[in-house]
C-alpha cells in the first residue's frame, strides 16, 4: 500500500485532520455472445426469462461447461493490468441465497484466482500520477434480477442477467480521495474498452463498483471500513465516498466506533444507508465446485494472448507524444477513448500533430459536447476535417473562414473544397482587392492612423476592420504586410 500523506487530500473534521481510504471491487461484464457456464445468450436486455438455458435455470442434472472466450477475455485483462496469470485456478461455490440465482449458490474463485497482482497507473487532474495495486482479478457469474415495481404484491425474476459472465476486479487500498477513485475507476474503464474485454456501459450495469471507504488520523492504522455496493455511476462513485467519509469521520469525532458493514448509495438524496452487516468470507461457506475440474492451461496459451493485445492507453499515449509533438494533456484526451484516438490517428496522416489535435480537441469535441454526442457519432469524418485543414495550410480559406466551413460540414455534410468553390468562400489573396480595402480603411479613420504609428499594437484594429470589410476572406498575412508598409510601421 502507497505509504503517503498528502496534506492537500485530507479531511478537516471537528477535532482536526482525517484521512480517507479507499479500495475498490469492480464487477465487468466480459464481452462475450454467450454466458460463463452455458450456451445462453449473454446479450443485455430482450423479454424477461428470454436469455435462460437449463443450466441457468439449475435444472436437475444440468452440469456447467466454461466457456473459453471468457477465460481469454480474462487473461487478456489481467495482461492489461501488467498482472500476474495464473496458470492454474479453481472455480468455488459462494454459497448465500439469491432469489434471483435458481442454484442457490453463485460459482466464482476465492482462493486461487485466475489473475494475481497488477496495477493501474492513474492520470490525475493535477499532471501528476498514482499507481494503483490489483489485488486479483477473478471469473465469476452474475445474479438475475427481482424486480419488484411490477404489481402490488409480487416479485417478479428475470434471468437473463443469470449465469452472465463478470470480472470482478478488486484493487488494494491505494486511493485518498474521491477524485483518484474516480479517475481510476475512468481508467481502467479505458483500459477494458481498449482491450474489448468489456464495454464499460455503466447505464446498462456491464460496470458496477463496491467501494470500500475508512478514515483514520495520518499515519495511523487502517481503520474499520464499511463496503458500499453496486455503484453505477463515476459521479455517483465520488458522491459516496464524500458522504461516507464525513459520516464516519462525525461517528469517530462524536466518540462513536464504525461497524463494519454493507451500505447502499441513494443518488436522490446524495447519501449512503445500512443494508446489511458485512460478512465474512467463512459465511459464505465457500468451497471448490465439484462439478468444475481445476481450470488449467499453458504458458503458450497466455503467450498468443499477449501478442494479440492492441497497444494500450499508455504506450499510445506516450508514441503520441514522441511522434506527433503533442503536450501531455492533449495526448491523454485523445486517447482516453480508444474510437478518439483512432479519429485522430486518420486525420494525422501527412498533417501537423499540433494542429489536428487542436482542430480535433477544441472544435469537434467542443461541437459535440454542444449536442451532447460523443465521437462515435460524430457526421465529420476524418477526411473531411482533414480537408478543412488542408485548405487553412494551402492558404486557400483563413482559420476564420475554417470555422464556419467546419460548421457547414457539421451541419449539412459534403465536399469541404467543393463547398468553398460554391459558396465563394476562398480567401482574397489578389493585392488589388486587399489594398482597396485597406486604402478605405485608412482614409476613413485618421485619427486611429497617427495612434497606430505611435503605438504599432494598434495596428490589430486595422487588420479586424479589413478582415471585416472582406468577410473574413482577406489574408491575414498579405493585410498585415500592407498596413505596415502604407503606415510606415516597421516589424
Amino acid at each position: 500500500m502507497n505509504a503517503r500523506v498528502d496534506p492537500k487530500k485530507l479531511i478537516k473534521g471537528a477535532t482536526g485532520d482525517w484521512e480517507v481510504v479507499i479500495g475498490m471491487e469492480i464487477h465487468a461484464q466480459v464481452t462475450s455472445r454467450a454466458k460463463l457456464f452455458s450456451g445462453a445468450s449473454a446479450e443485455f436486455g430482450g423479454e424477461p426469462n428470454s436469455h435462460v438455458s437449463l443450466v441457468d435455470a439449475a435444472m436437475p442434472g444440468m452440469l456447467p461447461v466454461i466457456n473459453e472466450e471468457c477465460v481469454k477475455q480474462a487473461v487478456r485483462t489481467g495482461l492489461g493490468l501488467k498482472a500476474q496469470i495464473n496458470l492454474k485456478s479453481v472455480f468455488d461455490r459462494k454459497n448465500y441465497f439469491y432469489p434471483d440465482l435458481p442454484q442457490g449458490y453463485q460459482i466464482s474463485q476465492y482462493k486461487s484466482p485466475i489473475v494475481g497482482e497488477g496495477e493501474v497507473i492513474v492520470d490525475l487532474a493535477d499532471g501528476e500520477s498514482l499507481t494503483v495495486g490489483i489485488e486479483r482479478l477473478h471469473l465469476e457469474q452474475d445474479a438475475g434480477k427481482s424486480i419488484h415495481d411490477l404489481h402490488p404484491t409480487l416479485s417478479f425474476v428475470d434471468l437473463n442477467r443469470s449465469g452472465v459472465a463478470l470480472m470482478e476486479i478488486v484493487s488494494k487500498p491505494d486511493m485518498r480521495s474521491s477524485d483518484e477513485a474516480k479517475a481510476y475507476v475512468t481508467k481502467l474503464r479505458t483500459i477494458l474498452r481498449y482491450l474489448g474485454t468489456c464495454d464499460g456501459d455503466m447505464e446498462k450495469g456491464n460496470l458496477r463498483a463496491d467501494v470500500n471507504v475508512s478514515v483514520r488520523r495520518p499515519g495511523e492504522p487502517l481503520g474499520t471500513r464499511c463496503e458500499i455496493k453496486n455503484v453505477n455511476s463515476i459521479r455517483f462513485i465520488g458522491q459516496a465516498i464524500e458522504y461516507e467519509a464525513r459520516r464516519q469521520i462525525g461517528i469517530l469525532e462524536d466518540g462513536g466506533t464504525i461497524q463494519q458493514e454493507t451500505r447502499l448509495f441513494d443518488p436522490g438524496k446524495g447519501e449512503t444507508r445500512s443494508m446489511r452487516s458485512k460478512e465474512e468470507a467463512h459465511d459464505y461457506r465457500y468451497f471448490p465446485d465439484p462439478d468444475l475440474l481445476p481450470l488449467e492451461f499453458e504458458q503458450s496459451f497466455v503467450e498468443a494472448l499477449a501478442a494479440d493485445l492492441p497497444e494500450l492507453p499508455d504506450a499510445k499515449r506516450t508514441r503520441f507524444i514522441k511522434e506527433y509533438g503533442l503536450s501531455s494533456y492533449d495526448a491523454g484526451v485523445l486517447v482516453a477513448e480508444r474510437i478518439a484516438a483512432d479519429y485522430f490517428e486518420a486525420v494525422v496522416q501527412g498533417r501537423d500533430g499540433k494542429i489536428v489535435a487542436n482542430w480535433v480537441i477544441n472544435e469537434l469535441f467542443g461541437r459535440l459536447n454542444r449536442d451532447g454526442k460523443d465521437i462515435s457519432s460524430t457526421p465529420i469524418s476524418a477526411d473531411q476535417l482533414g480537408t478543412i485543414i488542408d485548405l487553412i495550410q494551402e492558404k486557400m480559406i483563413s482559420g476564420k473562414i475554417a470555422k464556419d466551413l467546419f460548421e457547414i460540414v457539421f451541419t449539412e455534410g459534403g465536399d469541404p473544397r467543393e463547398i468553398v468553390e460554391r459558396r465563394g468562400m476562398k480567401q482574397v489573396t489578389d493585392t488589388g482587392a486587399i489594398e482597396q480595402a485597406v486604402d478605405q480603411i485608412i482614409a476613413a479613420n485618421p485619427e486611429k492612423v497617427e495612434q497606430a504609428k505611435a503605438k504599432p499594437t494598434l495596428l490589430g484594429w486595422f487588420v479586424g476592420q479589413v478582415m471585416k470589410t472582406t468577410g473574413g476572406k482577406a489574408n491575414p498575412q498579405a493585410v498585415n504586410e500592407m498596413l505596415r508598409n502604407k503606415l510606415g510601421i516597421s516589424e
